[in-house]
This record gives C-alpha cells, sequence and structure tokens, in this order.
C-alpha cells in the first residue's frame, strides 16, 4: 500500500518544479492569478488573519510570459496518462486557451468545463457573471478518466431509461426490437453521465470550511475534479495551492498531494488545513433544487391578484406584499393541516425575526376547537380566504334559512292551533 504523501512547498513553483521528477504527477489543478489587475484580499473569520496577494500586470505579455513558463514545466512533470485542470475567468481565459493549445496541443483538449453558481445581485450595468471557465487538457489521448454519473431528469420518461436504444439502416436512433419485433429491455443504467455545466454552490460566508482566504474555492468542485480524473493514491498536484483547497480535497479522496505557493501565510494556511480538514456539505447538491421550494402552489394561487414576492426556505412566511408604503408586508396562508393558532404563531416569529410592522395570515379553514377565544400575536392581522369567505355567507344564508323556515312553521301552527 501507498503510504500517502502530503507536502506543501513555499516559493515560485517556477523554480520548485525543477525538482519535481518528470513524468510522475497524475493530475494538476491550478487556480493562478486571472489577470484582474487588482490586489486581493480577505480576513479570516474571527478577524485575527489578513491574507492578500497581488494580480496586477504591466500588459497580457507580461502575464502570458508568466503563465507559458509555468504550464510548460506543468507539461513536463505530468504523467502520460495524466490531465491538467487549469482555472480561469473571463479576464484572461483566451490567453490560458492559447497558451494550453501551443504547449499541450489542441488535440489535447477535453472539455472546457463551466462551473457556474448563484451570487448576491450587484449594481453593475450589465450581465452579472455567474461561472468561471476550468479548462482540461490531457498530456496525450491515453488519459486517465473516469466516468461520473447524475441522476435521470424528473421528465425523462421511463422509457428511455428502461429501453435499449439502437439506430436503424438511416442512423436514426430508436427502441431496438428483436426479430419478432418485440422491444428488447437495457441492462440496469447507471444515470446520466457528467457534463461540462457544473452547478456546485459558492462558498457562502458562513461555511464552515471557509479561512477567509481571497479566491478560495469548494472543497466539493475539487472533490469532483479529483474523482473524474485520478485513482486512489495517485498524485495530485496545485502550484498556486493558496489556502490548499486541492490539497485537503485530495487527502479527503485517499490522494497523495503536492502543493506550491509564494506566500508564507498561504502554506501555514495549507498545512493547518491538512492537519484538520473540514468540508461544507451541499444541501442543495444532496436535496436537489427542488427541496427548496415550499411555497405550495395553492398557497400562491390563494394570493393570486395580489402583487407579491414568493419566499422559499422559510417556514413562517409564504410571500411578501409589494405596496407603495416603502416596507415589505409578509403574508402566510393557513396550511390544510395547521390550526389557524399555529399558522399565526409561525408566521410572528418569522415576521418578528424580518422586523415586519404587520403581517397577513389568510385563514382557510374553520377550526373545530374546544376554547376557540384565544389571543393571538399583535404583529398578525387575520383575513378569510375567498373560499373560506363564501363558504361562510353560504353557511349563514342556509342557517338564516332554516331558522326563517323554523319560525314559519311553528307560526302557521300557532294559527292552526289558534282557530281550532
Amino acid at each position: 500500500m501507498v503510504e500517502l504523501l502530503e507536502k506543501v512547498i513555499q516559493g515560485d513553483c517556477l523554480s520548485i518544479l525543477d525538482k519535481v521528477d518528470k513524468s510522475s504527477v497524475d493530475m494538476v489543478y491550478l487556480d493562478p492569478p486571472f489577470f484582474t489587475n487588482k490586489k486581493h484580499s480577505s480576513i479570516n473569520r474571527d478577524r485575527t488573519k489578513k491574507f492578500s496577494f497581488a494580480d496586477v500586470w504591466a500588459g497580457f505579455e507580461e502575464y502570458a510570459e508568466f503563465m507559458e513558463k509555468r504550464l510548460y514545466k506543468l507539461y513536463q512533470v505530468l504523467k502520460d496518462t495524466g490531465s491538467i485542470f487549469v482555472h480561469c475567468d473571463t479576464s484572461a481565459n483566451f490567453i490560458i486557451r492559447a497558451l494550453l493549445d501551443n504547449i499541450f496541443g489542441p488535440e489535447q483538449f477535453r472539455s472546457e468545463i463551466i462551473w457556474t453558481y448563484k451570487r448576491w445581485s450587484n449594481s453593475a450595468k450589465g450581465l452579472m457573471p455567474a461561472h468561471q471557465t476550468i479548462f482540461f487538457y490531457s498530456k496525450t489521448k491515453n488519459f486517465k478518466f473516469n466516468q461520473v454519473y447524475n441522476s435521470y431528469s424528473e421528465t425523462t420518461n421511463i422509457d428511455q431509461i428502461l429501453q435499449l436504444r439502437a439506430r436503424d439502416e438511416h442512423g436514426v436512433s430508436k427502441y431496438a426490437t428483436d426479430d419478432d419485433g418485440n422491444i428488447v429491455f437495457s441492462s440496469e443504467k447507471k444515470g446520466v453521465p457528467l457534463s461540462d455545466v457544473w452547478e456546485i454552490p459558492f462558498l457562502n460566508p458562513k461555511a464552515k470550511e471557509r479561512v477567509g482566504y481571497p479566491t478560495q474555492k469548494p472543497i466539493l468542485l475539487l472533490e469532483r475534479i479529483i474523482e473524474i480524473s485520478t485513482d486512489s493514491s495517485d498524485l495530485v498536484l496545485d502550484p498556486f495551492c493558496g489556502s490548499g483547497t486541492t490539497l485537503v480535497a485530495a487527502k479527503l479522496l485517499g490522494r497523495q498531494a503536492l502543493g506550491i505557493d509564494i506566500s508564507p501565510e498561504a502554506i501555514a494556511l495549507s498545512k493547518k488545513r491538512l492537519a484538520s480538514p473540514t468540508k461544507t456539505e451541499s444541501a442543495l447538491l444532496q436535496k436537489g433544487r427542488d427541496s427548496y421550494l415550499n411555497v405550495s402552489k395553492d398557497a400562491l394561487s390563494i394570493l393570486s391578484g395580489l402583487e407579491v414576492i414568493p419566499v422559499q426556505r422559510n417556514n413562517g412566511i409564504d410571500a411578501f406584499i409589494k405596496n407603495n408604503f416603502g416596507f415589505l408586508v409578509p403574508i402566510r396562508v393557513q396550511k390544510a393541516d395547521e390550526t389557524i393558532f399555529d399558522a399565526a404563531n409561525k408566521l410572528a416569529k418569522a415576521a418578528t425575526s424580518k422586523k415586519a410592522y404587520i403581517a397577513i395570515l389568510v385563514r382557510t379553514q374553520t377550526d373545530n376547537v374546544l376554547f376557540p377565544i384565544v389571543k393571538f400575536p399583535d404583529i398578525v392581522k387575520i383575513v378569510d380566504s375567498t373560499s373560506l369567505s363564501v363558504s361562510n355567507a353560504i353557511s349563514n344564508l342556509l342557517s338564516e334559512n332554516n331558522c326563517k323556515n323554523t319560525l314559519k312553521k311553528s307560526f302557521n301552527k300557532y294559527i292552526k292551533d289558534f282557530l281550532r
């Protein structure tokens, strides 16, 4: 069994790579400077340590020369079965692509991986950036690759999963049949092969693994790259390791890891993270995006006609009512399985946390309780839904008619008895 290596070296990777054996590395991932021409800085959660690095260049030529020298050294240390993943954004992705084509060869291009994520909106004019690019190249055509499968979409036709596909004499895909015309069922399918668009959440400010390093990437992203391109005990190299995310992901997956960074602070942070790896699991990836959609269509239907902003991921509020008063009013629709009192308390708690002045609860049913007189939270104002109002109106009319009929019958009986 191979003893796992976890080594972190401080220095410029250009010189450090000369000490790495040629054709000894199974996979390279690098998150180099992006040619942003900015100084990046941030601070850790307890505000005890500040990290920074400069991504400032005299021009494209200087940046291209810097990257070309290092990419060539990385090509040399890669095994013939190895692959390289280069992280970049729109600032200089065209330079990176040209350099990789020149060094590895355009025929070794494998994928342009799009890492997409949700970010808070900004006030900049134009489309909000919500993705980064990872170029995937192999050293030769004999590269290592482990296929990963995702679950089928909920809208996938069950026939596509169960039945074998074949091509007819015209090359058109169709369901395979035997000599008698019967449909041929396929063996168990593994799912949908991983595509080149990856939706992996960006690290939020409260994520456990966030260490305050600028440009820190989520472990989940690096795990996926390592999973598809390496096997257990393979050597993973990150020449711009920064906070050490690649190294932590490699360790968690049972790979060997070598990290290089010119910053002493980055090296110290990487070693600290390797000593005690912390990974934030994504509820979005585990449960799926639909799991966050807790506002039912029935509730939104009841609120139709109102100008509202639906609220997800909140058990107390279904929506906010838009108005011209300068503030939003939370509103909730009583669920079929809850009393009006429980609904009011949930709404009041959620509305108070949002510092609302008033909250509206739409009552959808009449509670059958022994003690109907209860005190509701002052912030909550209760209105009846249209269906409940109509039902109550009909019930009242029926009651009034029954009462009138009863009185009428009693009066007629009285007259008959009186006239006898």
